[in-house]
């Protein structure tokens, strides 16, 4: 090749439709444009397969394929010759594809006739650059080497799973200068992604949760793979996505127990990435922006990067959080605690547990709490471990490889921000120390 793939990939944006030509039999030249070209790695493509038109029976009938490419960045243009290999209707491309046209459709308003049937798959056999002017290509605004470095070094100082998700968002805002971001974790025996830790936005959303599959960060989740938006699109909106899926699973009823997922409500440059592990998702990092095509390939691929040493960054930290070996503590009988009692109902159909009435959490987070106040209340018991909660039957944690030090710091978190008199706080590798402000009723349902 006269010109590699990889350095070309901003023609691949969309900003400036590619043409494709092909002929048929007879040898008569058919060209036509096209919606979406999607970069794989450094010898193949995949181009959106929208209509049974004259350039797919060309295409499945043997002719040679050519397309052109421009850089919105430079203005130079580029010839590829192709060759068809298949079509996939399913999976990670498919789904990355699928999202990406969705917001191509919204913003040239073609979102009732855009409707992608299919990824197909060529093989770049040559690319050559058209001879023609062009213009230099403005500064990155990151030098993302530099900020992955230093990120990656932040991420390596962190002693415990809190540290390592406060500097894992602040690397995002000071490094790569993202506004906008979620951390989520999977629920793996809920099929649900629940907020950790989000930055830039009113509400921290902490808790929240979005099915596997629904929307933008469930499709990448499911999928684990990275999938990006550069225009808004009213498919991929959360709020509508979120609730239509509880609804269709037959939890409508328990909605007045939905935590707001953050966002914003005019989000027009979306990302997900995965957070994986030993093969294992983990999570996904969301990032997001009101300015269309805010994030491009260096983006995708820096972040990428980033998840990766965070996925091992976060395991890591779990299992440092199991090996402690848990030691004798003595029952202490606390000091009665002052004030009107605080009244906590916990459902046991779901876990969920509500403060003087009001909502605070679910799942196995809700039934840690619950077991942490009933051994307080009975037992006068104020310090617990990791080990110990894993092997209580009451909470039934999903299986080995549940991140339970992250349902502590998702509790801790909703205890901080409803300021109930409940304080969940570390106290050392492997350990948390309860303490209550008020005297405690306790409601079983």
């Amino acid at each position: 090749m006269n010109v590699r793939l990889e350095t070309i990939r901003e023609c691949l944006e969309g900003i400036i439709p590619g043409h494709i030509g092909t002929c048929d039999a007879e040898g008569m030249p058919n060209l036509a444009y096209l919606s979406q070209v999607e970069f794989i790695d450094k010898e193949h493509v995949a181009l959106s397969y929208q209509f049974f038109n004259r350039t797919r029976q060309n295409v499945l009938a043997g002719s040679p394929v050519r397309l052109l490419l421009t850089s919105h960045l430079t203005g130079a243009q580029y010839r590829l010759e192709l060759q068809f290999l298949r079509t996939e209707t399913a999976g990670p491309l498919f789904e990355q594809m699928k999202a990406k046209l969705a917001g191509i459709a919204a913003h040239t308003g073609m979102s009732g006739v855009f409707k992608l049937l299919g990824s197909d798959i060529y093989r770049v056999l040559s690319i050559e650059q058209v001879v023609g002017p062009t213009v230099a290509p403005p500064p990155p605004p990151v030098n993302y080497l530099t900020a992955l470095r230093r990120a990656s070094q932040k991420l390596a100082g962190c002693a415990n799973l809190q540290c390592l998700l406060e500097t894992a968002l602040d690397s995002l805002q000071s490094e790569f200068g993202i506004g906008h971001v979620m951390l989520l974790m999977h629920d793996e025996g809920r099929g649900r992604l629940y907020t950790l830790a989000s930055r830039g936005y009113p509400e921290s959303g902490v808790g929240s949760e979005i099915p596997m599959g629904a929307g933008l960060i469930g499709i990448c989740a499911r999928e684990r793979s990275p999938i990006r938006i550069g225009f808004m699109t009213s498919e991929y909106t959360y709020g509508r996505t979120v609730r239509d899926s509880i609804a269709a699973e037959g939890y409508a009823d328990t909605l007045e127990t939905a935590i707001p997922l953050p966002g914003l409500p005019e989000a027009r440059s979306q990302m997900a990435v995965p957070i994986l592990a030993c093969e294992r998702i983990l999570g996904v990092l969301y990032v997001e922006s009101v300015a269309d095509l805010h994030f491009g390939y260096d983006d995708e691929d820096a972040l990428v990067a980033f998840a990766a040493q965070l996925g091992q960054a976060i395991l890591h930290h779990q299992q440092a959080e199991e090996v402690e070996e848990e030691a004798a503590t003595p029952e202490v009988v606390p000091l009665v605690p002052d004030g009107p009692p605080l009244r906590i109902r916990h459902y046991a159909a779901n876990d969920s547990v509500f403060l003087d009435d009001d909502y605070l959490i679910k799942g196995v987070a809700g039934a840690i709490l619950w077991a942490l106040l009933q051994d307080f209340v009975e037992r006068g018991r104020t310090e617990f471990t990791n080990k110990g909660l894993r092997v209580d039957p009451r909470i039934r944690l999903p299986g080995v490889s549940d991140n339970l030090e992250a349902r502590l710091v998702l509790l801790q978190r909703r205890l901080e921000e409803r300021s109930a008199g409940i304080h969940l706080a570390k106290s050392g590798r492997g350990r948390y120390a309860l303490a209550v402000d008020r005297p405690l009723e306790l409601v079983a349902d």
